[in-house]
């Protein structure tokens, strides 16, 4: 594994880290015993970040249980506040979490999002005492652009920002990223295979079950579903070149920014924990980097809905 600095002054974070979400249900129904199996594979495959959030379903229960037996000291371990915002709301996240995952604190604690309902300064602050209080090491946010991390840093500072981005969704790259560079603030990715279209793993006319969230998003279907299939076959070819399979690349390629602390990625599996690793120490030419931007050229512009 290698390793890089939560922004600017935090502590040393492995750069794949273990997005939770799909363990939750909200990809589809996943066994808790394969849920704990998935967690412990990606901890023992050097995925210590393991990341969750109060929305995400049963996750939080899930990994508590897979954190016995010696896994919570082996992991750096975060998760979010992500509904209620003012100073009641998040105490009251933070200690279900608490409870749910089995744990006396966390290592990172995030705003799940921004929701102008709530007070910024209200929701800082709160964060900064749980801070202060133990229950957390490090605070940060998630979804907040650069006009929103404005706000929030000039209440208190905090290390990271959970964003979306991946080669099909490179909105931040224009104002968020170079605040977090200005900041020292490091970037979670957050949807680093784009729930799936950069894996090369669904033949076109591919239906989601109903309970798959991405059964609702404009993105799996019909035409655009199919064009977002025929640029990551584009994709893969350029990575078949460089001996990568199209997750291996789309990781990479996030990792080139040095700005990305950690790149999260989800799995339901334990099987599918094992071809992350690939990306490690991977490196692109000027030319591959064209390459790959006159594809991403391609890219319908962002809808409703990931």
């Amino acid at each position: 594994m290698e390793y890089r600095i939560l922004g600017r002054e935090g502590p040393q974070i492995p750069v794949l880290g273990f997005g939770a979400w799909p363990l939750g249900g909200g990809m589809g129904a996943v066994e808790e015993q394969v849920g704990i199996a998935t967690v412990r594979t990606a901890i023992d495959a050097g995925l210590t970040l393991i990341d969750t959030a109060q929305a995400y379903r049963t996750s939080e229960s899930v990994i508590g249980r897979a954190l016995k037996d010696g896994y919570r000291e082996r992991c750096f371990l975060a998760t979010k506040a992500s509904h209620d915002y003012t100073r009641q709301g998040i105490m009251a996240a933070m200690e279900n979490s608490l409870r749910n995952l089995g744990v006396d604190y966390v290592d990172l604690y995030q705003i799940h999002g921004w929701n102008p309902r709530y007070p910024i300064e209200e929701s800082m602050e709160t964060m900064a005492r749980l801070q202060e209080a133990g229950k957390t090491r490090y605070i940060g946010v998630s979804n907040f652009n650069a006009g929103q991390m404005e706000q929030a840093i000039a209440v208190t500072g905090f290390h990271s920002n959970q964003l979306l981005y991946n080669l099909f969704d490179r909105q931040i790259e224009a104002q968020d990223i170079p605040f977090c560079e200005r900041h020292g603030i490091g970037i979670l990715s957050h949807s680093s295979l784009a729930k799936g279209l950069l894996t090369g793993h669904y033949a076109p006319g591919h239906k989601f079950a109903a309970d798959d969230e991405r059964s609702k998003f404009p993105r799996f279907q019909g035409e655009v579903f199919s064009h977002y299939q025929a640029l990551a076959g584009r994709l893969e070819q350029i990575a078949r070149g460089k001996g990568l399979s199209l997750i291996q690349l789309a990781i990479a390629w996030l990792l080139r920014a040095s700005t990305v602390s950690c790149v999260l990625v989800g799995a339901r599996n334990p099987a599918q924990v094992a071809e992350y690793g690939g990306a490690l120490g991977v490196t692109f030419s000027a030319d591959e980097l064209a390459r790959i931007d006159e594809v991403l050229a391609e890219v319908p512009r962002p809808t409703t809905g990931a």
